[in-house]
């Protein structure tokens, strides 16, 4: 069947929607990869330079050289990954909850939970840090949890909107699953456990991305929480790039190039289910 012209008309204004979409997002990586690769004399030249005359990846060590980058990598990814493990069962668990379980009070429940994702993180970070403070589980005194790998952790293990998410996805379930599983004898946790869990594996990898990408970027929150070079994250390391007021860019652009590998890869491995994790839900059958 042959295409009208305006069909033909759509599909390329639309090719060439999708590129110019694409160039945008692409423009500032492949700017930071250029800088990256600059001397400061090139960075500070008058008009811009995108090819640098000779491509310096000894950037790379010396951006690497100039701080224990193996502990702030380690703090991280402890930080990110216990962050991330807790978060994907307690939310799943929350949403499972809130999707198949009637109880009195239930949607009003969940539109409070749900409020919490207009609260911005600036109004909670005092309350938190005073509440982090005050629980003395290690023997810290009068800091509790601050300066420790569990008050980096504590506050994004749940979110609302990871609760929303998972709600979602087991919302759009058949009610048939939960009526056989009780018929077998299943308890509700056995439901959960055995039954959808095994099916959540686009909602547990598009969840997962969010929240390592959001836990791996967290800047404010290490800042607030830690001092010294103990507990420093790969973010707040990122910082270290000045002197007296000079930034040097080109090593900066290079340890923020390393520092989001990770993210890339996550992504990579992950995007077979992270679009249809995002979907799930949005279409009842």
């Amino acid at each position: 069947m042959k295409k009208s012209a305006a069909d033909r008309l759509f599909g390329i204004l639309s090719g060439l929607f999708v590129a110019l979409l694409a160039a945008g997002i692409l423009f500032p990586l492949v700017m930071t990869l250029s800088v990256s690769l600059q001397t400061m004399n090139e960075i500070y030249a008058p008009e811009p330079v995108v090819i640098p005359q000779k491509l310096n990846f000894s950037n790379y060590a010396r951006a690497m050289s100039s701080g224990d980058w193996a502990l702030y990598f380690k703090n991280s990814f402890l930080i990110t990954l216990i962050t991330v493990a807790i978060s994907l069962v307690i939310n799943s668990m929350s949403g499972y909850v809130f999707a198949r379980i009637p109880f009195r009070g239930r949607n009003t429940l969940f539109m409070l939970i749900l409020l919490g994702m207009m609260v911005p993180t600036q109004v909670t970070l005092i309350p938190v840090f005073s509440l982090l403070r005050r629980i003395n589980l290690l023997g810290n005194g009068s800091s509790g949890l601050i300066n420790t790998y569990p008050g980096l952790i504590l506050p994004y293990i749940a979110g609302s909107f990871g609760v929303f998410m998972c709600r979602q996805f087991y919302v759009s379930f058949p009610k048939e699953l939960d009526d056989a599983a009780m018929i077998d004898g299943c308890s509700r946790f056995r439901t959960f456990l055995r039954i959808f869990v095994p099916l959540s594996g686009p909602l547990f990898a598009s969840l997962g991305v969010i929240k390592f990408t959001g836990t791996w970027n967290e800047y404010t929150w290490p800042l607030v929480a830690t001092s010294g070079e103990k507990l420093k994250t790969v973010q707040l390391a990122l910082t270290s790039f000045r002197d007296e007021g000079e930034i040097y860019w080109n090593l900066l652009m290079a340890a923020t190039l390393v520092v989001s590998l990770p993210i890339y890869v996550v992504f990579f491995f992950a995007q077979k289910h992270f679009v249809k994790g995002l979907l799930a839900g949005s279409v009842k059958s």
